[in-house]
């Protein structure tokens, strides 16, 4: 007899409350194995399933409309009620207060929508790439980075997240003056040594100094070290400084060799991206020599990680030449450890080779199921998240841009699941990678962390007893291999705990 779809659900739903458990099954997997059928349910447990990190998150996009909102508001800021796009003070004729927005729910209404990928719907002339990229100047004005971060941080912790990288740009405006005020000839080692000459190196105690106010502005806001303190004070909280890609390539030169420098000197700056809409003119046309840029930068200064935005295109949005080779060019030339997105990777030219290579090399890739959805149109079985897994490249689950996706990274975990039938193994083996491939400094735990072996010192130790000697002291020299431990420790524990998430 076939059981109406209504009833059928209800049954699902009863049958996730009270299943017998099934031998050999750990708890965490035993319960995941009864509910992952029930998105509501799932939900949950996933939720409080711990996790590792996000590796791919720009600020700005992170915060949520009405947060930015309020900070606007806050600040005094104007709105044209026609555009939504924020601007300071005074307001002009047409404007209003962003303010007049919290007593005007039409008003309130429009801004959101407008500022995220809220209501949208695709129409002649305007997709969802073009709602995506424009929200970030109608909200840029309303930005508050401090308040911003901390909204971000504290909603990773509340999902019980051990690590964050977040993208920002430090200096920027400095930067960019610096790199237009010196010829571009065409030579990006001569380049540089101009830029060292005029001294860029001179921005870095600023850039330092921005960085550590933004962190000890967000700590605050998070009352970290009270009694109040938030769940993001829980979080390690990186960062990763940007450069925008559509720039003229002295620019470029000079956002992309403070950030290295940045890093050299901060250890709370743990790498470089290049950002902005791939598909741009000027992205387009100096990809390949933005790669090389990035390639002299990576090989004159010591320790620079490179994280970078390949392939986040389609065919359609681009011609297919322009699917033929960012990866890889990202890859080989560009010197990228992490590649962001990815979604092109089969139509890249000898596209198999190509994921040897970077299985082979470990390249993680960054993989945003919503990000790809609402900009791109990919989805589902169009993804090529199964073809990463299958081919051994090293995926981590990212969020992109949360706040203007509206998401979270409990809703990437699900999304992957109930679109690729991701089991809780690979689960596993994918939060293991958020802080494997993490740009933390220190020796891994792991001697392979896609079959979770341990490193000797480590080996058949109890996370959530003392650790021996040894393991100790890895542990004290190595905040990668502590927040490893710690994530061991936080799934040791939920998996005793899993069995209780019932009703």
């Amino acid at each position: 007899m076939r059981i109406p779809g209504v009833i059928a659900s209800l049954l699902l739903l009863a049958l996730a409350g009270c299943a017998a458990p099934v031998p050999g099954m750990g708890g965490a997997a035993q319960r995941f194995a009864e509910l992952r059928d029930s998105p509501p349910m799932l939900r949950a447990f996933l939720a409080r399933m711990p996790k590792g990190g996000d590796l791919h998150s720009h600020l700005s996009g992170a915060a949520y409309a009405e947060g930015l909102l309020s900070q606007g508001a806050a600040a005094g800021l104007c709105v044209d009620p026609t555009t939504t796009t924020a601007s300071p003070p005074p307001c002009r004729p047409g404007q209003r207060p962003l303010a007049a927005a919290l007593g005007d729910p039409a008003l309130h209404r429009a801004l959101v929508d407008g500022w995220s990928m809220r209501s949208f719907v695709a129409s002649a002339g305007r997709s969802g790439h073009d709602q995506f990229f424009d929200a970030f100047a109608r909200f840029g004005a309303a930005v508050d980075n401090a308040a911003a971060a901390a909204e971000v941080v504290d909603r990773a912790g509340r999902q019980r997240m051990r690590y964050l990288e977040l993208m920002v740009t430090f200096q920027g405006g400095a930067a960019r003056r610096l790199g237009a005020s010196i010829p571009w000839q065409g030579d990006p080692a001569a380049f540089r040594a101009r830029l060292m000459q005029a001294g860029i190196a001179r921005l870095v105690p600023a850039a330092r100094a921005e960085r550590a106010a933004l962190d000890q502005a967000m700590r605050a806001a998070l009352r970290c070290g009270t009694p109040e303190a938030r769940p993001g004070c829980d979080v390690d909280v990186r960062w990763l400084a940007q450069a925008s890609r559509t720039n003229p390539p002295g620019q470029v030169a000079a956002q992309a060799l403070l950030s290295a420098l940045l890093q050299q000197a901060d250890d709370r700056v743990v790498g470089l991206a290049l950002v902005a809409p791939e598909d741009h003119p000027v992205a387009l046309a100096d990809y390949t020599r933005q790669m090389h840029l990035l390639a002299d930068i990576h090989d004159a200064v010591p320790g620079t990680n490179i994280a970078l935005h390949a392939g986040e295109l389609v065919l359609g949005l681009v011609p297919p030449e322009a699917l033929r080779s960012h990866i890889a060019e990202a890859v080989r030339l560009g010197r990228a450890a992490r590649i962001g997105h990815g979604v092109a990777v089969m139509a890249e030219d000898d596209a198999f080779a190509l994921l040897r290579e970077m299985a082979r090399r470990r390249i993680a890739v960054e993989i945003n199921l919503s990000s790809n959805d609402v900009i791109l149109g990919v989805r589902g079985r169009d993804h090529p998240l199964p073809v990463y897994l299958a081919a051994g490249v090293p995926v981590v689950l990212t969020t992109d841009d949360e706040g203007v996706s509206r998401i979270d990274r409990t809703n990437e975990l699900q999304r992957a699941v109930q679109e690729h039938g991701l089991d809780w193994p690979t689960l596993l083996m994918l939060e293991r990678f958020t802080l494997e491939y993490a740009f933390l400094p220190g020796a891994s735990l792991w001697a392979d962390a896609r079959t979770a072996q341990r490193v000797p010192a480590c080996a058949g130790a109890d996370p959530q007893a003392a650790p021996p000697a040894a393991c100790a002291a890895l542990l004290a020299a190595s905040p990668k291999a502590a927040l490893q431990w710690a994530l061991e420790r936080d799934l040791a524990a939920f998996d005793a705990e899993a069995p209780t998430l019932r009703y």
